[in-house]
């Protein structure tokens, strides 16, 4: 799974705060690292060099093989904030749209009769 972390010319990240970012979202989304190819991190100050509260935005764009991207967007005080925020989201959706699938597709048993999860 790649994770690429972006900001606009009003946030300036670290390269430290920028692998840690990518770390976060790794972690948040390892459960289904083999069907996320790519997790795309976007942050922006929406109201750009003015200031004020709940101003940094935060978009998670989730790509799963062989399904359409799922995108997420939160507005916080902060970076970690915003980007907890919307990371949660998109587990979420990640989430139920797995269950969906499994719930749909029955129970799967191997050869032997065994049962699969």
């Amino acid at each position: 799974m790649q994770v690429h972390v972006s900001t606009d010319n009003h946030i300036h990240a670290t390269d430290s705060q920028r692998e840690g970012i990518a770390q976060g979202i790794r972690g948040a989304f390892d459960r289904f690292a083999t069907q996320i190819t790519r997790v795309d991190v976007h942050l922006a100050d929406v109201n750009g060099p003015k200031g004020g509260s709940n101003d940094i935005r935060c978009l998670v764009e989730v790509r799963v093989a062989h399904r359409e991207p799922v995108a997420t967007s939160h507005q916080a005080a902060s970076i970690d904030e915003a980007v907890d925020g919307a990371t949660d989201k998109a587990f979420r959706v990640i989430e139920t749209t797995f269950e969906r699938l499994h719930d749909l597709k029955g129970p799967q048993t191997s050869a032997g009769g065994a049962q699969v999860i």
